[in-house]
């Protein structure tokens, strides 16, 4: 991965910092690129960086064999790779893969816990994305054990929007497979239904979205609950505006 020197944050947990926590901070990290179904982490390895996407995504994912995989969480640039240091956990619990190409800010490890010694503001931040991250694992659990195919799509589709900020982005049915935990056959099946709404259309490995209140409306609760869980969490004891918002 090529690198250079850091560039104005997008990413929503940096950004709610105050300006001189956010510029020390940045003052410690690097501006990285990350490409499609790049892997990061793989379960078991050492956690040697510590990531704040701003225009990549990442899948972490729970294997299940060399070939298998259940998609237990999805990060852009509401979140942060490697929260599980702050536990004293220096193994990455999951495999970590690209979906979404783009920027990333990171960090060393160790550069990473020193600076939380020097910013009360920033630890006391991350812990409530800790507790946030532990309600969004058990409702993908949940999800994945109550709903259908088709709103998993809609909902994972939003949640890409939510982070890419675009209706147009690049992916393939094999990887929406590989992160919904379902055969291809499946999201082929699902995306025809929602095409057939008027809500997406699908050429050639790119999405594009036509109505996002549409897709809501088709996809399950989870989407909307994560949505909340998040804002009610980071927002706690916070008077600034929401760092997610509503379609």
């Amino acid at each position: 991965m090529a690198s250079q020197k850091i560039i104005p944050t997008k990413n929503l947990l940096l950004d709610a910092l105050s300006d001189k926590s956010r510029l020390a901070f940045l003052g410690q990290c690097e501006l990285v690129h990350f490409n499609l179904a790049q892997v990061i982490y793989e379960a078991g390895e050492p956690i040697t960086y510590v990531y704040f996407p701003l225009q990549s995504i990442v899948s972490l994912v729970n294997p299940v064999d060399k070939n298998a995989g259940m998609e237990v969480a999805l990060i852009g640039n509401e979140g942060m790779l490697g929260i599980t240091l702050m536990l004293e956990s220096k193994l990455a619990p999951f495999r970590a893969i690209v979906q979404g190409a783009g920027s990333t800010l990171r960090i060393e490890a160790k550069q990473f816990l020193e600076e939380l010694k020097k910013c009360p503001e920033l630890e006391l931040r991350l812990k409530r994305y800790i507790c946030v991250s532990f309600s969004q694992l058990v409702q993908m659990t949940v999800c994945n054990r109550f709903h259908v195919v088709e709103e998993r799509l809609a909902r994972l589709l939003l949640m890409i929007y939510d982070r890419k900020e675009s209706v147009t982005f690049k992916i393939t049915q094999q990887l929406l497979a590989q992160m919904l935990g379902v055969r291809r056959v499946g999201v082929s099946k699902a995306a025809t239904s929602l095409k057939q709404k008027a809500l997406i259309t699908y050429n050639r490995g790119y999405m594009d979205i036509h109505d996002l209140a549409g897709l809501e409306a088709s996809s399950c609760i989870c989407y909307q609950t994560d949505k909340q869980t998040y804002n009610a969490m980071l927002e706690m004891y916070d008077d600034t505006a929401p760092l997610q918002q509503s379609h």
